[in-house]
């Protein structure tokens, strides 16, 4: 009769109580900075460049997102992270506002713009943020297909919104960075980012 294999996917420690501490802080910290990038969106940014409802909770998402994607472990690798994301949706922002200036959500107009957005991420080096350059722009324009308004804003809420995301998640990461630096000995000395 054939033995179970053990391999190292299979067969894991059980973490200690500082890696759970560790673990326990970090993820109550994102909740805690995600919920900030919600609100700053639905509530108190969208009394100014509220299109609808519906594109309020669309921000809050996108400024959410923006915040998971950079809130790391450390400083650095948030900062790293936020140069990445917002790369990408700078770029994408660009393509998918000159092309909705002029025409409406279209399959090829999409695809067209994925296809350009990651030749330009190639020419500069940057295919690293080909990927996120790429979902961006899908998101934009499939937004921009659905909304009932003209589809040029959406490239400019989801710039405004992903700025709000990475500026939260990047003054979030130095926030419990200085507490972890005069914080009990379970916070120090974190897991590296693998991101």
């Amino acid at each position: 009769m054939p033995t179970a294999r053990k391999d190292s996917h299979t067969m894991h420690a059980w973490p200690s109580a500082t890696a759970v501490f560790r673990a326990v802080f970090h993820g109550v910290m994102l909740s805690v900075f995600c919920a900030i990038s919600y609100w700053l969106i639905t509530h108190l940014l969208s009394g100014a460049f509220s299109v609808s409802r519906d594109d309020d909770l669309l921000g809050g998402m996108w400024a959410v997102a923006a915040t998971v994607f950079v809130y790391r472990y450390s400083y650095d690798s948030s900062v790293g992270a936020a140069a990445s994301r917002m790369w990408a949706t700078l770029l994408s922002f660009g393509l998918c506002l000159i092309y909705l200036l002029f025409f409406p959500f279209s399959l090829v107009g999409m695809v067209t713009l994925i296809g350009l957005g990651a030749i330009t991420m190639s020419l500069f080096d940057r295919a690293d943020e080909i990927v996120t350059t790429g979902i961006t722009t899908a998101v934009i324009m499939v937004v921009a297909g659905l909304s009932p308004h003209p589809g040029w804003k959406q490239p400019i809420l989801r710039l405004i919104d992903t700025v709000v995301g990475v500026g939260v998640g990047v003054a979030g990461v130095w926030i419990t960075s200085k507490a972890k630096s005069s914080g009990p000995e379970m916070l120090r000395n974190e897991p590296q980012d693998h991101a």
